[in-house]
């Protein structure tokens, strides 16, 4: 009893104090309301202006804070002083770090997301991405079913999804995603891209002839591009297109920059990145980085009949068809063959296990590299690296879904190499550019196979979503600048090695001394150019991808540095633009 009459008195002060914590809360919401009303009236169209990357990046959206005015409230209230205001209470704490995210993440301001017009401009859809719809003879897609789907789309409306007619067995992969919503890090609206390069464009043709090359030449070792002639051939091409992107050495191509990225990294070394090639510490394990690789000289979908049956979402009549001996990535076969199987952040969870197997150096930033007394975990160690690379991959690919399916819905090179065939052969009248139509390697490609059409690694071709970005490249560039973030960049990679031209060995490399942040960036290259090279993605999905995930773990991470109570250092982070950001003002 006397438990029971002390139990009511407690609440019945509870009571109390909640009724008057409620009564300054609501007067605190009327002033906070008053003030919020004043900034948004005060916030003009123009903070939705699309802010333009230098030199063709993504835009990332991110408040320029540099540090979290409510962490440093709240480490001053739980440090002793004279002052005679009452703390607030951990809970308190926790509820205005949440609160004060949420007031960032609203206040950035959206980005335009401009389209390159081509949906509107062709009736016939020839620019966008249709597979798994009806399409007719010349693979044009169904009209009403085209509609049927940007409706339900623009409408958010899944039942009208749902009950979408599609032209076979092959389902649409998740269009949804894009709308959803999350409570850590950026909205996956609140990042921008800019256009992909328009289908009649000679940006695009020089993206497919690179893409004809890739696929003309994915047999051949990158040991062996100094003397192969097909790759000769691609390299001459290539150099004369007018709008060609990738990297060059004194306005040419060159064996060394062919089929590579243009971060700082990727041309040197190996063409394969040390994270894909030495041994992964996994636990009590050890994994060699052999695969078990398809069989080479297949391609698949140079037969017209059978590239429209899987248009239309009809299934594989083949499958791939595996090698009996396992070996380490050595051509573009192999690579294309790795990101057809591999698990959302594989690569970068390897890379990470390398460096933390190999007592690379942490960043400079880290409070506990210098510390005589503690050692990181649960924050700046290896608990916390693994967190993060796994929470920022899934939030990429929101932001990625977003832009597929909502924004651009771009056409993938499998859909084009059937404009140029059509167009080669008379049959259409499509704007496709001449430099394409006009290119040696639509020659070599007919005389192998018979078609124009574009040689697939897969025997299914490309995924039934829109194109650009590439995801596999957006959680590349959000994996890729998480590690950079954690790790020094100027670290040393240990015994360098490279792949022997038969995969069945690894050799050292020697050659100019290769860096933690190169290697970093050359496996974001790698992971999003084996997409390329199986015929499923082009180059500005490659180069924008990577810029989109860096700009959602800039966010997510700065949203996480306000919640640290450790007083970090110095650090600057260098984005794939080559331009440096400091780690303890992510924005600036």
């Amino acid at each position: 009893m006397i438990h029971y009459l002390k139990r009511r008195v407690y609440l019945r002060k509870r009571k109390a104090e909640a009724t008057s914590e409620s009564e300054l809360a609501v007067h605190s919401e009327s002033t906070s309301d008053s003030a919020s009303s004043q900034t948004s009236a005060s916030v003009s169209p123009n903070r939705r202006d699309f802010m333009q990357r230098a030199g063709g990046a993504a835009v990332a959206t991110i408040a320029s804070a540099s540090s979290s005015p409510v962490l440093a409230q709240l480490a001053n209230e739980t440090t002793p002083s004279t002052q005679t205001s009452k703390p607030r209470s951990r809970t308190e704490q926790a509820y205005a770090m949440r609160e004060e995210a949420a007031r960032n993440q609203r206040d950035l301001p959206l980005p335009r997301n401009p389209r390159n017009g081509d949906e509107d401009l062709y009736p016939t859809r020839i620019a966008s991405h249709t597979k798994a719809l009806q399409h007719d003879s010349l693979g044009r897609v169904v009209r009403v079913d085209y509609d049927s789907l940007v409706s339900a789309l623009e409408t958010r409306d899944s039942s009208k999804i749902e009950s979408l007619v599609l032209g076979g067995g092959l389902k649409l992969v998740n269009p949804l995603a894009g709308l959803c919503f999350g409570l850590e890090g950026g909205d996956s609206q609140h990042f921008g891209l800019a256009p992909p390069p328009a289908f009649s464009s000679a940006e695009q043709a020089a993206e497919m002839a690179e893409l004809y090359w890739q696929a003309l030449t994915r047999d051949v070792p990158f040991s062996r591009y100094e003397s192969d002639p097909y790759i000769t051939l691609a390299i001459s091409e290539l150099s004369r297109l007018s709008d060609f992107r990738g990297p060059k050495i004194e306005g040419r191509v060159t064996p060394q920059t062919l089929f590579r990225g243009n971060t700082a990294g990727d041309l040197q070394g190996p063409y394969i990145s040390q994270f894909l090639s030495q041994d992964v510490p996994f636990g009590a394990n050890r994994i060699t980085q052999r695969i078990r690789t398809v069989q080479s000289a297949l391609d698949y979908l140079t037969n017209y009949d059978l590239w429209l049956w899987i248009q239309n979402g009809g299934h594989p009549v083949t499958a791939n068809r595996l090698e009996g001996e396992q070996r380490f990535i050595r051509n573009a076969r192999d690579l294309s063959r790795y990101v057809q199987v591999d698990f959302t952040y594989q690569a970068f969870l390897n890379a990470c296990l390398i460096l933390l197997g190999t007592s690379a150096s942490f960043d400079t930033a880290n409070p506990y590299r210098t510390s005589a007394s503690q050692s990181g975990f649960c924050t700046f160690g290896a608990a916390h690296i693994l967190d993060v690379l796994a929470k920022v991959a899934n939030l990429a690919l929101k932001a990625a879904w977003y832009q597929k399916w909502y924004v651009h819905r771009r056409l993938r090179p499998e859909e084009f190499g059937g404009a140029v065939h059509n167009e080669r052969r008379g049959t259409t009248q499509y704007p496709v550019h001449s430099q394409i139509l006009n290119s040696k390697v639509l020659e070599l490609v007919f005389s192998k196979s018979g078609t124009y059409l574009l040689p697939q690694a897969y025997a299914d071709g490309c995924p039934a979503h829109p194109s650009y970005p590439a995801g596999h490249a957006v959680v590349a560039g959000a994996c890729a600048t998480v590690l950079k973030i954690f790790f020094d960049e100027s670290f040393e990679i240990r015994r360098p090695v490279e792949a022997a031209a038969d995969g069945l060995s690894l050799l050292p490399y020697k050659g100019p001394e290769l860096r933690v942040g190169g290697e970093l960036n050359k496996l974001a290259a790698n992971i999003s150019m084996g997409r390329n090279a199986a015929g499923v993605h082009w180059r500005s999905d490659f180069a924008e991808g990577l810029s989109l995930g860096e700009a959602v773990a800039l966010n997510l991470v700065r949203e996480e540095r306000g919640c640290l109570i450790e007083k970090f250092g110095d650090s600057v982070l260098t984005k794939f633009d080559g331009h440096p950001v400091d780690w303890r003002a992510l924005g600036n």
